[in-house]
């Protein structure tokens, strides 16, 4: 089932929650709405669902406009964070439950809903437990359950809202591998929100980065990764360090030293340069390179993190190092980053941006 969402605004109390969004979801896609609280993206998941119906603009489900049909008109497939499964029913109930609810011409038998609801425990590695409760669950089973309801109903797009987020990080990373494999086993179109971009990028075919009820970028995880279109999608992908810059006839400069580095069809005025800490460089004195004494230094696992002051206690950036590195506090380092990104200062007027990788 493709999905098309056209110029969506939505507001609450006049207060706007998403700004004009647009975005074609292609039949059999998994998608990533990804984004910090408040961003939209449950907003923009409730309108998909029909809980909630748009102030303006139109949601299709293939050549049928959706934006003002009820849940049930959509036939949508819905999991929750916490589960929301029924704790007076089996877990067979309820996965049936979407079933038995159906109008009576609809409605299968309830020997076909047994068997249903028992082909969809296989299919999710719990068979047997037909008649277990839910307290009897463990929070990943419980997850697995809700998911196996939602797919009862043999939804037209199934949809999923921080699905893992109540659960501890191994089994979180244990059903994420899990729900890529049940996606391409049963091939639904789907649509699940998170703000783990690492849940995101492992998962989803490709990614919407959503900040402030607008969507910055969509793109495959290399795509966001690799080739962020925007400040907020920079920083907000992996991890980055930003140091402030001025941009002066095609160069790189802090204060009256050059950078080394070229700005093409970025304008002169103030900038800022995103770089990613593990991909730099270390290289002996400073033509052309950033240099900074180090403030602090702490072991992460395989390596050392470093923050530099650069140019003054003002500008500071992280780098990563060899574990072993000798980083001293108020020692000098001096780094090249291996891959970077340019962007206007927004307040020199308008968002230009040039690339070297």
């Amino acid at each position: 089932m493709e999905l098309s969402i056209r110029n969506i605004r939505k507001e609450f109390d006049r207060f706007p929650a998403l700004h004009g969004v647009s975005l074609d979801i292609r039949s059999g896609e998994l998608i990533a709405l990804l984004g910090p609280s408040g961003s939209g993206k449950t907003t923009l998941l409730r309108l998909i669902a029909g809980l909630e119906f748009p102030t303006s603009g139109a949601i299709f489900f293939g050549e049928d406009d959706a934006s003002q049909k009820t849940v049930q008109e959509r036939n949508v497939g819905f999991v929750f964070q916490h589960y929301a499964l029924f704790r007076h029913m089996t877990v067979a109930e309820n996965i049936g439950f979407g079933l038995k609810v159906r109008p009576r011409r609809l409605r299968p038998s309830a020997a076909q809903i047994r068997r249903r609801a028992s082909e969809l425990l296989e299919l999710v590695r719990l068979p047997g437990l037909e008649n277990r409760y839910p307290s009897q669950l463990s929070g990943g089973q419980r997850q697995r359950v809700a998911l196996a309801r939602a797919l009862a109903i043999e939804p037209k797009v199934l949809l999923l809202d921080e699905p893992f987020g109540a659960l501890d990080a191994q089994v979180r990373r244990d059903l994420r591998r899990w729900l890529r494999e049940i996606h391409e086993t049963t091939g639904h179109t789907t649509v699940f929100v998170t703000h783990d971009q690492e849940e995101a990028l492992e998962l989803a075919d490709r990614v919407v980065v959503m900040s402030q009820g607008a969507i910055e970028q969509v793109g495959s995880a290399d795509d966001v990764y690799d080739r962020p279109l925007t400040p907020f999608v920079y920083g907000f992908i992996g991890e980055s360090s930003r140091l402030p810059v001025r941009v002066d006839t095609g160069g790189v400069w802090i204060d009256d030293r050059s950078l080394g580095l070229a700005a093409v069809d970025v304008p002169d005025g103030p900038a800022h340069l995103f770089f990613r800490p593990h991909d730099v460089e270390l290289v002996e004195g400073c033509g052309g390179c950033i240099a900074g004494v180090v403030v602090s230094s702490r072991r992460v696992e395989a390596t050392r993190r470093v923050e530099l002051a650069v140019g003054g206690d003002r500008r500071i950036v992280e780098i990563e190092l060899p574990a072993d590195h000798p980083a001293a506090l108020r020692s000098r380092i001096a780094f090249r980053p291996r891959s970077w990104k340019l962007f206007a200062d927004a307040q020199a007027g308008r968002e230009a941006c040039a690339e070297t990788v």
